[in-house]
């Protein structure tokens, strides 16, 4: 009989140190699982972020592509009237 209350009380220690390890680890589990959720809160505001500079960046670009001709045009029409002012004073 006194074997079987020896072999209770470790069994009742075995149960108590896994459950407080349980425990631990449950509580250790909530607080990491929280913040992987505000990591993956924040990288998702830092993505759209970085989305809106993209788009911005492709606007300018395709402003910049437009005008381009555009302006290059204009810098050989200034270049003919020059031309032709110069033509005409000398």
């Amino acid at each position: 009989m006194w074997y079987i209350y020896g072999m209770n009380t470790a069994f009742d220690v075995l149960v108590i140190v896994l459950s407080s390890l349980l425990g631990i680890f449950l509580i250790l589990s909530i607080i990491s699982i929280a913040l992987v959720i505000k990591l993956i809160k924040s990288l998702r505001q830092i993505v759209a972020k970085g989305e809106h500079l993209v788009d911005s960046a492709e606007a300018i670009g395709e402003t910049l592509k437009r005008n381009a001709g555009a302006v290059g045009v204009l810098k050989l029409i200034m270049q003919f009237v020059s031309t032709l002012n110069k033509s005409r004073k000398g």
